[in-house]
């Protein structure tokens, strides 16, 4: 499938994860455009050569006319309002996103009568800068980028989306939403949590303690840097998941402190998360093959195969 057979892109919110998609779908060859809020950002992005608007609904008219890949790139909250346009104005085009949760969306998605050109996209990175001064075309590159394979996803747009991620550079994960949803609760949400408790612990210590702080803590406390209002909007919506795995860690925390009380010991932690991390480190994945989309039960062996490491490097 040829860049022209895949077919125009239209961004819709352009900030660092959004804006940078623009760019990258640009640098790929793609005919991309996009949709901004902020009349700032769409300057920004004006003057740097890119076609964004603030005009909503003539973006998603045009989007309509030559039927582009809509991908919704705000966060959760805005999600809404998005859809709500979306559906008067280009109920049609293929529709994806890149929002943190899934579930949610899907569940947005199919209250505006979405869901038949709907397939759910998370691609995993990112910074704690945000805005399009902050925007890389290099951003996907060698990221994982989620790529939803729920019951009733479609072979044409969910084809275009894969195609998007794997030109962006990304490797694609097929997940289906509530597995998608549990995961990042714990390796994006609760570590957003544990470093916001990090950095108020570290201020909490004064000039002494910040003016010893070094690689462990500025590594540790890294997203904390996040706009605080961005990273409400990340993970509040995954409040189910979320409050699970922070009662699992606050639990860990608990029994470590009253083995540290009782003993002095912290052996069974330390242990415990170096394999973890060991595990991350030694994380094997391989490619995904002999899967045709659309044929048999295609959706549930791309389930499966994301589900067991399997990833895809090309359509």
């Amino acid at each position: 499938m040829s860049i022209d057979e895949r077919g125009a892109v239209c961004v819709l919110g352009t900030g660092l994860i959004g804006g940078s998609l623009l760019r990258a779908a640009v640098a790929a060859g793609y005919p991309a455009f996009g949709y901004n809020r902020s009349e700032t950002g769409v300057s920004a992005a004006r003057q740097d050569g890119f076609e964004v608007s603030g005009d909503l609904s003539a973006v998603l008219a045009r989007a309509a006319e030559v039927n582009a890949l809509l991908v919704i790139a705000v966060p959760m909250p805005a999600v809404e309002h998005l859809l709500a346009e979306i559906a008067a104005h280009a109920p049609g085009c293929p529709l994806t996103d890149v929002v943190s949760v899934k579930g949610p969306v899907l569940d947005a998605v199919r209250k505006h009568g979405l869901e038949a050109d709907y397939v759910g996209g998370h691609p995993m990175t990112g910074t704690a800068e945000s805005g399009w001064a902050a925007t890389d075309s290099e951003l996907f590159r060698d990221a994982v980028w989620a790529v939803g394979v729920d019951e009733g996803t479609r072979v044409r747009p969910w084809s275009r989306v894969v195609a998007l991620a794997v030109d962006c550079g990304s490797v694609v994960v097929p997940v289906v939403a509530e597995e998608h949803d549990r995961a990042v609760a714990r390796i994006s949400h609760l570590p957003h949590m544990l470093a916001e408790a990090l950095a108020a612990s570290g201020a909490e210590g004064g000039r002494l303690a910040l003016g010893l702080a070094a690689g462990s803590f500025r590594d540790g406390t890294r997203v904390a840097a996040t706009a605080p209002d961005l990273v409400r909007a990340i993970c509040e919506p995954n409040a189910t998941a979320l409050e699970q795995v922070l009662d699992e860690a606050i639990e860990t925390l608990v029994t470590a402190r009253d083995r540290l009380r009782a003993d002095g010991g912290l052996g069974e932690l330390v242990e415990t998360g170096f394999r973890g991390r060991t595990a991350y480190d030694n994380r094997a994945t391989w490619d995904i093959t002999g899967i045709t989309p659309g044929v048999g039960d295609w959706l549930g062996e791309l389930h499966r195969a994301g589900r067991d490491g399997g990833v895809l490097r090309t359509l």
